[in-house]
């Protein structure tokens, strides 16, 4: 079992600390919560605010990477990556999925959920379980990122259990699943993504690649982000980043505002 990531413990209050100054609407460390008060997925990508009127001006290059969540941010476990896990390439590169099953793997594979450029690129290593988190700052309009928030609210009905062959001619078992976001932006979309493979030779047990999607808008600007791994894959860590990305958003656009 992994070491606990105590300093995750610490980020309720350094996020409480952080609203305050920005003075950020409380929606923004709300969770979506069933009866029960578990956390619940949607069926659809979530919206929480009316679209502004006005389009803002495209983030700067320095603003985009304000917004970035950082191995300082996540626990003394994560570290700047070290390069592309080798499950990317082993695990994501297939062929022989459904269309649109497919179009997420490959999206996945490039890191480029709402396609390409990014404005702000970043990469951690959790050096406890070897999870990748990557984290993007996006410079795609408003309309082509809710367009891709709705195709993606439909994979799991369309892609929930699919078979996708590896390049050296291994057939995986994909599931994709909802997954509950913190109540943030104006409109999100999580999704679970488990590729299984068969037991490689000499091995008992198969391979198991979990990755958790998350795609946030907020107001004109969005982020990406996945985090995977092929042992625990700290769920938390992705909470945390949601969270985080769509603070510094906030404030990064306050700031941008009291200086025009």
């Amino acid at each position: 079992m992994p070491r606990p990531q105590a300093a995750l413990l610490l980020v309720p209050l350094a996020l409480g600390t952080l609203l305050t100054a920005t003075s950020c609407s409380a929606r923004y460390l709300d969770m979506d919560e069933g009866g029960d008060g578990t956390p619940t997925a949607s069926a659809t990508p979530t919206r929480t605010a009316p679209a502004s009127t006005g389009a803002a001006p495209a983030l700067t290059a320095a603003q985009a990477q304000a917004v970035l969540v950082t191995d300082a941010d996540l626990g003394p476990a994560w570290v700047p990556t070290r390069g592309a896990a080798t499950w990317r390439d082993g695990m994501l590169k297939t062929t022989g999925a459904p269309a649109d099953c497919a179009r997420l793997l490959d999206a996945l594979y490039a890191d480029e959920l709402l396609g390409s450029p990014a404005r702000a690129t970043t990469g951690l290593d959790n050096t406890d379980t070897d999870a990748q988190l990557r984290y993007q700052v996006t410079a795609r309009p408003r309309a082509d990122v809710d367009r891709t928030l709705v195709w993606l609210a439909t994979v799991p009905r369309t892609c929930a259990h699919f078979t996708a062959t590896t390049a050296l001619g291994v057939a995986q078992d994909v599931q994709v699943t909802d997954t509950a976001l913190p109540v943030v932006g104006d409109a999100r979309q999580g999704l679970r993504v488990t590729v299984t493979a068969p037991p490689a030779d000499g091995a008992e047990e198969p391979t198991v690649l979990t990755l958790d999607v998350a795609v946030v808008r907020q107001g004109d600007d969005a982020f990406t982000l996945t985090n995977g791994g092929l042992t625990d894959v700290p769920s938390d860590a992705t909470q945390v980043a949601v969270q985080l990305g769509a603070l510094r958003l906030a404030e990064v656009r306050k700031q941008g505002r009291a200086q025009v």
